[in-house]
């Protein structure tokens, strides 16, 4: 087994189960919601939504050989709720996905070793892999909190619905007793 290679594995599928949350909340608002912001100081899952992919097209295009804060990005302009409906927000939303899923599976053991940019400060590949998971996750947990706060008692879980631990463990325990053997 090349650790290189598992752990590239494993970290898209990280950064899978991190997007899936977002798509599953995501679907689960309307229109309104997903312009929704609790004060001037707060941003609506659009807003979000925008600023987590103008961050993943920026960082991810031309991961190895350019600089991670792209020329032609304008972060500021991310914090504007500007896009007009649900739908684009998810063309926005799956832009990004697809500038880093596709930069991660062009990456090999010999890539998390070298050097990249981001804003001229050096790291190793597997150190902004690792910053940008934290980055997305702390957005994306932004983006369920809001679907929680706005759905409220409409709210489908996304993991263990409370109340339900025990039954979720027995059923795990259940399944991986004729893998483990």
């Amino acid at each position: 087994m090349n650790i290189g290679n598992e752990y590239l594995r494993i970290v898209i599928e990280r950064f899978k189960s991190v997007k899936s949350l977002g798509d599953k909340t995501i679907q689960q608002l309307n229109e309104e919601e997903i312009h929704w912001s609790y004060n001037d100081e707060s941003n609506s899952v659009a807003v979000i939504v925008k600023h987590v992919s103008g961050n993943m097209v920026s960082r991810w295009t031309d991961f190895l050989t350019s600089d991670g804060e792209k020329e032609y990005r304008n972060r500021d302009e991310e914090f504007i709720d500007n896009i007009s409906s649900k739908s684009e927000v998810i063309k926005v939303w799956e832009k990004g996905w697809e500038v880093l899923f596709a930069t991660l599976n062009d990456l090999g053991e010999p890539d998390l070793l070298k050097k990249i940019y981001i804003r001229g400060e050096s790291h190793l590949v597997i150190d902004a892999i690792e910053r940008q998971m934290a980055h997305y996750s702390y957005h994306v947990g932004q983006i369920v909190y809001i679907g929680k706060l706005l759905k409220d008692s409409n709210w489908e879980s996304l993991s263990i619905p409370r109340g339900k631990s025990e039954d979720y463990l027995r059923e795990m325990l259940e399944k991986h007793k004729n893998h483990n053997k």
